[in-house]
């Protein structure tokens, strides 16, 4: 059977990671160029796990932003939904890497090219063609780009693509704490699929993440599952029928990038091969369990696309651990 169609829409970008681990910027002597951005993460890590993915955004026309492309295809991704920008840069981060591989984030984006994507730039038949379209919020803060993603949100619900929503909070990126609770809010009720980690969690609601009720206050009517991601912890789970928590794998934790964009990529894989896993208690916990295992390996290696795991790689994982 052939793989359904992941399209992922919103940034891709250039992440400057600092040669050394536990340094503030200003103390770093080198920086390995990186190719980030959640979205684009997402879509690298469906392809690497053997499915199909697209990717929709705008890049600067700028050796940077072709190099972005070029490491899409290299990927596996059709990136038949990128458009250049000849007016804007590709938007940089500047990544501090704390002493156990958590991150801090400095962005150059004023305006960065994936900002500008306007909605008349849209492939919409590639979104039409898709079985689930993912998307993040970071594409929500300003115009033209807010106008783009919520006109392919509607061209995805209007052609009965599942909905998946990673918000990935950069609070650096928007205006202040409550334009970022607000915007993030704004397109909650859409989704039938949502990711958030414990931090998020905490963030969205005021609240503590490790309790259910407070957890459960971000459910709403048309969500099929709600999962909530607790780093090295593992994730848990929440559905109309049923609730949980999955295990993680405890391995050294060098670069946390892009670990949230492993597991989602991975569960997104899971889930366009079998839809009924949203109503299925024991295949939701093994294609939670496998996208762990992604999540876990991905953070044993500097940078999110190259730290990307293979099937085998978080099989092997999942296997040490269990004996």
């Amino acid at each position: 059977m052939a793989s359904p169609l992941i399209v992922s829409f919103g940034e891709m970008l250039i992440d400057f990671v600092p040669d050394t681990s536990g340094v503030s910027l200003a103390e770093s002597t080198g920086f390995l160029k990186a190719p980030g951005g959640a979205p684009a993460n997402v879509a690298c890590a469906i392809s690497k796990l053997g499915g199909k993915s697209a990717f929709i955004g705008k890049v600067g026309d700028d050796e940077f932003g072709h190099m972005l492309v070029n490491i899409l295809k290299k990927n596996g991704v059709n990136s038949e939904g990128v458009c250049f920008d000849t007016n804007a840069r590709t938007a940089l981060a500047f990544v501090t890497l704390k002493k156990d591989g958590e991150r801090e984030f400095m962005f150059y984006r004023n305006p960065s090219a994936d900002m500008l994507l306007k909605e008349s730039e849209l492939n919409k038949d590639l979104i039409k063609k898709a079985k689930i379209f993912h998307y993040g919020s970071i594409s929500l803060i300003s115009e033209p780009c807010r106008t783009a993603h919520m006109a392919a949100m509607k061209t995805a619900k209007d052609a009965g693509v599942l909905l998946s929503y990673d918000p990935n909070v950069r609070l650096p990126l928007w205006p202040s704490s409550e334009a970022a609770i607000e915007g993030i809010k704004s397109i909650w009720n859409e989704a039938d699929i949502i990711k958030v980690s414990d931090d998020e969690v905490t963030f969205l609601t005021g609240g503590d993440a490790e309790k259910d009720d407070v957890v459960l206050s971000l459910m709403h009517d048309k969500l099929k599952l709600l999962i909530v991601t607790d780093g090295e912890k593992g994730c848990r789970y929440y559905t109309k029928k049923f609730k949980g928590r999955i295990p993680g794998y405890a391995v050294k934790a060098i670069d946390t990038t892009g670990a949230g964009d492993s597991f989602v990529g991975s569960f997104l894989v899971s889930l366009g091969k079998d839809g009924s896993i949203l109503n299925d208690e024991g295949k939701l916990k093994e294609a939670l369990a496998f996208a762990n295992a992604c999540g876990a390996v991905c953070t044993t290696q500097k940078g999110a696309i190259p730290a990307l795991p293979t099937p085998s790689d978080a099989q092997q994982l999942m296997k040490s651990k269990s004996k």
